[in-house]
């Protein structure tokens, strides 16, 4: 993660919610724990090493859990810590924001990635 300039508590959640990919893997495994590959597929665009390095960076951060479980096709899943669960007042907060925003979504979204890259 990045480093912090200030001990403001909403800098560090901002450092940690950062990025495009971490408030949606917080969003996806708040339905329940999910596999590597589900988390893939529920994040189209999102590359196998982009998805392992935000995965492990929001397990340091105590956010999620991962449980490697074994049987004849041994596999790992992952799932929202009680920390992270109580970020979701916080994401869904976000997702109402969006919604209830004037204008079109399409638009909005559109104009926000362009004002990003700009």
């Amino acid at each position: 993660m990045q480093d912090r300039v200030s001990e403001c508590p909403i800098e560090g959640a901002m450092v940690l919610l950062s990025g495009r990919w971490r408030a949606l893997i917080i969003y996806y495994l708040s339905q329940g724990p999910m596999r590597f590959n589900a988390l893939r597929r529920a994040n189209a665009g999102i590359s196998h090493q982009m998805l392992t390095r935000e995965l492990r960076a929001l397990e340091t951060a105590g956010v999620i859990a991962r449980t490697a479980l074994p049987g004849p096709a041994p596999h790992v899943e992952y799932a929202l810590t009680p920390h992270g669960a109580r970020l979701m007042p916080i994401i869904d907060g976000l997702g109402d924001w969006f919604e209830a925003a004037p204008g079109p979504r399409a638009a909005k979204t559109v104009a926000a990635g362009a004002a990003i890259r700009a």
